[in-house]
C-alpha cells in the first residue's frame, strides 16, 4: 500500500515560470498528477516576462520528492531554481538552545548571579545538599541519554546521528510539560561505562530519560541506575510505550465490555517495549499473554532466550503453547504488535475471539494495515498519526517526569506508571469514547497535567516522593541570611 505524502517529506520549490495566465495552474496540475500535495504558494517576485514563486509540496519519500521536481522541470519554459528540504531547514543549527532566566544588566546583577554572591549559595548547598533542588536547575531538568544503538527503527546509527532525535525529545518535554531536558549522546556502548557516566553527571539533573538503547543492554543499564542513583530513571522505549498501551486497552475494554483478568493476549515482539508491556499488563490484572519473536512462541522450553526473555517465558504463556503466531492468536482478545510490518493477516484475525482488539504499532508500517483489519476487528490502533487511535509515547513521558519532578521522586515505580495509564485513559469521558477515539490526541492539553497529578499522588502513596507540598514554592523558602 502506497504511503501518503506528509510534512516529514516536505519541500519548498522555488519555481520561475512565464508571467501569463494558466502557467501557475499547469505547475499545480503537474505536481498533483505526480502524486504531490501542494501546501503554501508564496510570491517571491512578479515580473513582466517571468514570475517566481515558492511552492511548498508534500511528498511520500525522498525519491518521490525528486520525481516531483522532475515533473515541474519538464514543463516548457518552467525552471525549478532551488529546492529546500523543510525538515532539514528546521534542524539547521539544532532545535534547542540555553537561555538565561535572569538578566545581567548591572554590576549588582553580576555580583549576585556570579562572584562574589554565588559563593554564599554554594556554601548553603554544601551544608544542606537537598537545597540543590531549590537553588539550581536540578529541580526541573532531566538528561535524555542515548548511545544511538536503537534509534527510531533506524538501528545502530551512532551517537552523533542520534542527536536530532534527542533534541526533538527535549523539545517535547519543554513544549508539553515545561520540563527542561538536555541531550546526552554517549560515545560508548559499554553498559559499565554508560552507567558510570550517567551516575557521574546525575548531580546536575532531577531525572534521567534513557532513550534508544538497544536490548538487552537497556534492561541492565536501567536496573543498575535505578539501584545506584536516587533520581527517577525511565527508559521511555520500554515504559512509555507500555503506559500508553495500557491506557488504550483500559478504554477499549470499556467499549467491548471485556475484563482484564479474562483477556487472552497475543504479542509479537519481545524486545524492550514488548517485555515492558507484558509487565504492566500483568500488573494491571491480565493473566494470559502469549508472546512471539522471529522464532515463534516464547516458552520455557526454548534455550535461545536472553535473561529478559527468560523472565517473559516464565511469567507468561500459562498454557505452555508452542508454535508460531497462528497458534498464539487462536482465541485471543487482543493482538499487541511491537515487531515488524505485515506479520498479521486477515486469516489470523479470523482465528481471534469475538470483537478482537488490534494494536499494531510497528512503524512506519504496522503489523497489519487498518484497511485490511476493518470488518474483522472491533478496535484498531497503530503508532501512526494518519489513522485514528495513535498510540504515542508523547502522551506519557512529559507528564510522568513533570509529576516525578514536582514531588522530587526518588524513582518511578509500577504504581506511578499504572496511575499514568489511568490518567491518560480518563481524559476521554464515557460520552466521548468510541472505537475511533480510545486514546487522546498528543495535542490534547489536558493530558500532561492529568498524568503529572496522578503520578505525583501515586509517588506520595508509594513513598517515592521526597516531599508532599505543592509544586509552587514561595521565594522565601530559598532565602538564607
Amino acid at each position: 500500500m502506497e504511503a501518503i505524502p506528509s510534512a516529514s517529506y516536505s519541500m519548498t520549490l522555488r519555481v520561475e515560470y512565464p508571467h501569463r495566465a494558466g502557467s501557475l495552474g499547469k505547475i499545480m496540475t503537474a505536481i498533483g498528477e505526480a502524486g504531490g500535495i501542494v501546501g503554501a504558494v508564496d510570491i517571491v517576485r512578479i515580473g513582466q516576462q517571468k514570475s517566481v514563486r515558492d511552492i511548498t509540496v508534500n511528498a511520500r519519500d525522498s525519491e518521490h520528492g525528486q520525481a516531483l521536481v522532475r515533473a515541474v522541470n519538464s514543463l516548457p519554459e518552467v525552471e525549478v531554481v532551488n529546492v529546500s528540504d523543510r525538515t532539514f531547514l528546521i534542524h539547521l543549527g539544532g532545535k534547542i538552545e540555553v537561555r538565561s532566566r535572569r538578566q545581567i544588566a548591572t554590576r549588582d546583577d553580576l555580583s549576585m548571579v556570579y562572584t562574589p554572591g554565588v559563593a554564599r549559595v554554594c556554601r548553603a548547598i554544601a551544608q544542606d545538599p537537598e537545597r540543590v533542588f531549590n537553588l539550581t536547575i536540578k529541580r526541573n531538568t532531566i538528561a535524555v541519554v542515548t548511545d544511538g544503538t536503537a534509534v527510531l527503527g533506524l538501528g545502530d546509527i551512532g551517537p552523533e546521528a542520534a542527536m536530532p532525535v534527542m533534541e526533538g525529545k527535549a523539545m517535547l518535554f519543554k513544549g508539553f510539560a515545561d520540563v527542561d531536558a538536555f541531550p546526552i549522546c554517549l560515545g560508548t556502548k559499554d553498559p559499565d561505562k554508560i552507567v558510570e557516566t550517567v551516575k557521574n553527571i546525575s548531580p546536575g539533573f532531577g531525572g534521567i530519560n534513557l532513550e534508544d538503547i538497544s536490548a538487552p543492554r537497556c534492561f541492565e543499564i536501567e536496573e543498575r541506575l535505578k539501584r545506584e542513583i536516587e533520581i527517577p530513571v525511565f527508559h521511555d522505549d520500554q515504559h512509555g510505550t507500555a503506559v500508553v498501551v495500557l491506557a488504550a486497552l483500559i478504554n477499549s475494554l470499556k467499549i467491548t465490555g471485556k475484563k482484564m483478568e479474562d483477556l487472552r493476549v497475543a504479542m509479537t515482539g519481545t524486545g524492550a517495549a514488548g517485555i515492558a508491556c507484558a509487565r504492566i499488563l500483568l500488573a494491571a490484572g491480565v493473566r494470559n499473554i502469549v508472546g512471539c519473536d522471529q522464532y515463534g512462541i516464547v516458552h520455557t522450553g526454548r534455550e535461545d532466550l536472553n535473561p529478559s526473555q527468560r523472565w517473559f517465558a516464565e511469567s507468561t504463556n500459562p498454557e505452555g503453547l508452542t508454535g508460531g503466531l497462528s497458534e498464539a492468536v487462536e482465541g485471543a482478545d487482543l493482538f499487541l504488535g511491537l515487531s515488524v510490518p505485515r506479520v498479521l493477516t486477515v486469516e489470523h484475525l479470523k482465528k481471534m475471539a469475538q470483537e478482537p482488539i488490534i494494536f499494531a504499532m510497528a512503524n512506519p508500517d504496522p503489523e497489519i494495515m487498518p484497511e485490511e483489519a476493518m470488518g474483522h476487528a472491533r478496535i484498531i490502533a497503530t503508532g501512526r498519526s494518519d489513522y485514528p487511535n495513535q498510540i504515542n509515547n508523547v502522551l506519557c513521558f512529559p507528564g510522568i517526569f513533570r509529576g516525578a519532578l514536582d514531588v522530587r521522586a526518588r524513582g518511578i515505580d509500577e504504581e506511578m506508571k499504572l496511575a499514568a495509564a489511568e490518567a491518560i485513559a480518563g481524559v476521554i469521558s464515557e460520552e466521548q469514547l468510541s472505537v475511533d477515539y480510545i486514546i487522546p490526541s498528543v495535542f490534547d492539553e489536558r493530558v500532561a497535567p492529568a498524568v503529572a497529578e496522578a503520578v505525583s499522588e501515586a509517588a506520595k502513596k508509594s513513598g517515592m516522593a521526597r516531599r508532599v507540598q505543592e509544586r509552587a514554592e514561595t521565594g522565601l523558602s530559598a532565602i538564607s541570611f
